[in-house]
């Protein structure tokens, strides 16, 4: 899939393997960006407490991080990316997402393979260029009740999303292309059908992107489907430079979205440049998640449209495996949850 630039603002070389342990000057240096981070974060962390002690759900601070996922642009075709990326973090991610156009079949192939992995599969549809309005008129009934028969048969716990980033304008079902009721009559129309197929086994993430009013990509209140058509919420968004921050990217959103929902939230894309400085952007990126109470994160791993968003630095793996040990819990099964050491799988 071709994934737009998007975000609130505005990689190294591959090659030695990064799976040693990090030195003791490094783990501090990590120690220290963290706190750093957290200093910063509570500061915005206050604000926001105080803007939604007026209305709205509150954000309770939480010590773990339940998903550490990740995109890898050959999925679903394969799981060898994926696997690569679990022996750089040193263990399997939690969730994995892919992206599928419309009237493309569900992968029950990919998703199993997740499930032996010890991951929850997070599919991403993309009604590109098709009528929304058709879709809730139930013009793609077959379609979806194949979709959601496929789903059911799977059995596994599956991540749906549909038309993510609605509130931005750079997708056809998106702002100023679609308008917001007819998006949401789609979206209702499609988990009823689920449901009424016996497809429970999904959790509905509705995924919008980071608010930005000078862009503008708005509030995505207008989008919202309603507390009963919906399960997780998504926030996508990006460190562009090396003074973003987890409170400057997606504080306004989460207060946007506590307005509306008490739901759990993932950031369900999110990547650093190698200017911003992927190794601190990881270290905030697990203070934030910590400190807003949301559940976890999915890393594009995928440079495009001109951005490096790839992590390819051992800083940046180092990062990461530092915030996986200190902060997510492991699977219940570690067989699963452990890195394959014959080498990529699919």
């Amino acid at each position: 899939m071709t994934h737009s630039v998007h975000g609130p603002t505005a990689q190294d070389t591959p090659g030695r393997d990064t799976r040693t342990r990090p030195s003791g000057r490094r783990v501090r240096t990590y120690i220290a960006i963290a706190a750093c981070a957290a200093v910063v974060i509570g500061v915005a962390l206050a604000i926001t407490v105080s803007k939604l002690s007026k209305s709205g759900y509150p954000i309770r601070s939480t010590q773990h991080v339940s998903y550490l996922g990740v995109y890898e642009p050959d999925a679903p075709g394969s799981y060898t990316g994926i696997d690569k990326f679990a022996r750089s973090i040193g263990r399997q991610p939690d969730l994995v997402s892919y992206y599928s156009s419309w009237g493309v079949p569900f992968n029950a192939g990919f998703a199993s393979a997740a499930t032996r992995h010890g991951a929850v599969t997070l599919v991403q549809m993309d009604p590109k260029n098709v009528s929304l309005a058709s879709i809730a008129a139930g013009q793609s009934d077959q379609y979806l009740r194949s979709y959601a028969a496929g789903v059911k048969s799977f059995r596994g716990q599956l991540v749906l999303s549909f038309g993510h980033e609605m509130n931005g304008s750079w997708y056809s079902w998106g702002y100023q292309h679609t308008s917001a009721k007819v998006f949401v009559a789609a979206w209702r129309h499609i988990v009823t059908t689920f449901r009424a197929v016996g497809a429970n086994n999904v959790d509905w993430l509705w995924t919008v992107n980071v608010v930005n009013k000078s862009i503008p990509i708005p509030s995505p209140a207008p989008w919202w489907p309603g507390s009963s058509y919906v399960n997780w919420v998504g926030v996508d968004g990006y460190y562009y430079l090396p003074s973003s921050s987890f409170a400057q990217i997606f504080g306004p959103t989460i207060v946007d979205v506590r307005a509306l929902t008490g739901d759990p939230i993932l950031i369900a894309e999110t990547g650093a440049t190698h200017a911003a400085g992927q190794p601190s952007k990881i270290s905030d990126l697990f203070a934030g998640i910590r400190a807003y109470g949301l559940i976890g994160f999915v890393w594009f791993d995928k440079n495009d449209a001109g951005q490096a968003w790839r992590i390819t630095s051992p800083h940046a793996f180092a990062a990461l495996r530092q915030g996986a040990r200190a902060y997510v819990r492991p699977p219940a099964d570690l067989a699963h949850a452990l890195p394959s050491s014959r080498g990529p799988s699919s």
